[in-house]
């Protein structure tokens, strides 16, 4: 088998392992909890996104994955896990900035975890820190759709609300 086969089976299994937990157990336990409770449970993988910096140690990494690959990812998980520690807090307390905390640390979260699963390129050069793609990855891939889904109807039913006012 290839790298990249080896990379892509390995990440599409981790993926469909995470959604089906997510789907299965999850998912129902988190839609009977408050908007804050679930955003608080939802941000956790996200609160250790500073793990990505291992992108930036020799050693850890080949010496030859791309320093803009390496930067990138690095300080995008970095600002993520950031957004996603005040979200713990602003959830547990359920300050008025959680909603919208919610909402930059899946936005930032995304951007950073799409941009770097578009540079395939680099896959050879991640050495130890495979797991992060291949593990970390679909794990934060599948908990910001389900934050999003979450915000998404707590908009809806705010919404429904006004108008029904």
């Amino acid at each position: 088998m290839e790298i990249l086969d080896i990379f892509a089976l390995q990440f599409v299994l981790s993926l469909t392992v995470i959604g089906l937990i997510a789907a299965l157990r999850l998912a129902p336990w988190l839609q009977r909890q408050e908007l804050g409770d679930a955003l608080f449970w939802l941000a956790v993988p996200h609160a250790f996104r500073h793990l990505g910096l291992v992108f930036l140690v020799p050693g850890v990494v080949s010496a030859s994955l791309p320093e803009n690959f390496a930067g990138a990812a690095a300080y995008g998980d970095l600002a993520a896990g950031i957004l996603a520690i005040a979200l713990l807090v602003a959830a547990h307390f359920k300050w008025s900035a959680m909603v919208p905390l919610a909402w930059a640390t899946s936005v930032v979260g995304l951007v950073d975890l799409v941009n770097a699963l578009s540079h395939i390129e680099v896959v050879p050069h991640l050495q130890s820190a495979w797991y992060i793609p291949t593990i970390i990855v679909p794990v934060l891939l599948v908990t910001h759709v389900m934050t999003l889904t979450r915000l998404i109807a707590y908009h809806r039913a705010k919404i429904g609300t006004i108008r029904e006012a």
